[in-house]
């Protein structure tokens, strides 16, 4: 679906299941992401990923190295979170296996998926969230040239009150100038 030099963004199928499971079983993946407990929380993501797809044309898609077809996590678009400052806004995200991280896989994939979201998609923005002890990731927000929202932390209500998970810190990039909308 998306190319680019090193690897293939593509919508989630069957085979890549054995290869998410373990990323949602490997606990330095999901430090900052709320856990997928089990199989069925598994198929969960997947359908939503799958369903995302097919209603918007986007979802948090596979990226897979072209050299080998190796999954080395997901990249994508999904709609803001209701009952979030970001509902209603197109929001980015990623996540990668730990054989992939500091290679450029992630800002690859994520600069690819915003090139994909201004020439395919008509939105004015696009929004990025995480929480503020995961500086890997919002370093990586800053490299793709976005910007903390200054005013715009929240607690994300799919958090449980007592998690060290439950605030949330926000980026957002606003469409190049020179790039009309779609």
């Amino acid at each position: 679906m998306i190319e680019t030099e090193r690897l293939i963004l593509r919508p989630v199928e069957d085979r890549d299941r054995i290869s998410l499971w373990a990323q949602c079983r490997d606990p330095a993946v999901m430090r900052y992401l709320l856990p997928v407990v089990d199989e069925a929380a598994l198929d969960a993501m997947m359908a939503r990923m799958t369903a995302s797809q097919a209603e918007h044309g986007f979802a948090f898609w596979i990226v897979e190295r072209r050299s080998d077809g190796a999954m080395l996590g997901i990249c994508g678009l999904k709609p803001g979170a209701p009952d979030t400052p970001i509902e209603g806004l197109l929001e980015i995200g990623w996540r990668f296996s730990q054989a992939y991280w500091g290679q450029g896989y992630a800002r690859e994939a994520a600069s690819a998926t915003l090139d994909w979201a201004w020439a395919n998609l008509p939105a004015a923005q696009v929004v990025a969230i995480t929480v503020p002890d995961n500086a890997a990731s919002w370093g990586l927000m800053e490299r793709l040239g976005m910007h903390r929202i200054a005013d715009g932390d929240f607690d994300h209500p799919l958090v449980a009150d007592d998690s060290p998970l439950k605030r949330h810190i926000q980026y957002r990039i606003d469409r190049p100038l020179n790039d009309p909308i779609a």
